[in-house]
């Protein structure tokens, strides 16, 4: 029995190839190669077809639509959008408990010894939130979309520069009823996006910086993240209010609701659009 060689295999795997696909075998090595440059005109007529369904009627990549989605959500909710710099500083990180011998600083982008590529939203957004409250004297519900930087490993589910969407609620429910709150806007989230609550499931984690968490997972892969205060954080930002969090990994989440194998293809690329190779 013969089966797709390795370059074959990377080949269907680039073009979206199942598993069913990728395991078949033959009887001889003539009628896999016939059956491998048949499979691949198919796979990339359909491709192609994908593609020109994205520019001549959707016209918003899978990915851009879900972050425009949950931003819709928000805005529906009362939060307002904030857009803050993708450059912070040494200081901030230091402030989020980053320090130079902590897990996460090996995966910083430095710029220089005291300014980086923002790792997170979380910092620039406790400096804003902080500064509303104290403008307005009441509740803060803001929210940001933005780039966020990481020396990843480069596996299937990470790249060095991705998506979150973080929203915040400050000084808004009374303490103890964080967690409640926290669970609502979980479930709202993917009610937006059209998840069924058994395709997904709350878990509950520990992070290197916020402590405990409460994940959003969608077949075993952590798609969200929220945490609530007040928090041992929360001295050092001048917050002193109960406050609710959640951050969404928007390529994540694309990539669980697209059932992908790679994060890649729905991330900024110049190799893919939209789940589609560029290379066919």
């Amino acid at each position: 029995m013969e089966y797709f060689t390795v370059t074959q295999k990377e080949r269907i795997i680039e073009l979206n190839g199942t598993a069913d696909q990728l395991n078949k075998g033959f009887p001889t090595s003539v009628e896999r190669d016939q059956a491998f440059q048949q499979l691949e005109r198919d796979m990339v007529q359909q491709s192609r077809e994908n593609i020109r369904e994205l520019l001549q009627k959707r016209l918003v990549t899978k990915s851009a639509d879900v972050g425009s989605r949950l931003a819709g959500w928000l805005k529906g909710e009362g939060f307002t959008r904030v857009e803050t710099p993708t450059i912070i500083s040494k200081q901030m990180l230091a402030q989020m408990s980053i320090s130079e011998d902590h897990k996460l600083s090996e995966q910083v982008f430095w710029l220089d010894s005291k300014k980086c590529l923002r790792p997170m939203l979380a910092p620039n957004l406790y400096v804003v939130m902080r500064e509303l409250k104290r403008i307005t004297n009441g509740p803060v519900k803001i929210f940001e979309l933005g780039s966020c930087f990481r020396k990843e490993s480069q596996g299937a589910q990470h790249m060095n520069e991705f998506t979150m969407l973080n929203c915040v609620e400050l000084a808004l429910v009374k303490d103890g009823e964080q967690l409640d709150e926290l669970k609502r806007l979980a479930h709202a989230a993917m009610a937006t996006l059209g998840v069924a609550q058994e395709n997904y499931e709350l878990a509950v984690e520990e992070s290197t910086v916020y402590g405990s968490t409460i994940d959003i997972e969608i077949n075993g892969l952590e798609v969200a993240s929220g945490s609530y205060g007040p928090h041992f954080l929360d001295g050092q930002w001048g917050v002193f209010d109960t406050w609710v969090g959640i951050g969404f990994g928007i390529e994540r989440l694309t990539m669980a609701l697209e059932q992908s194998k790679t994060i890649k293809r729905y991330g900024k690329s110049i190799a893919f659009i939209d789940g589609q190779p560029l290379n066919i």
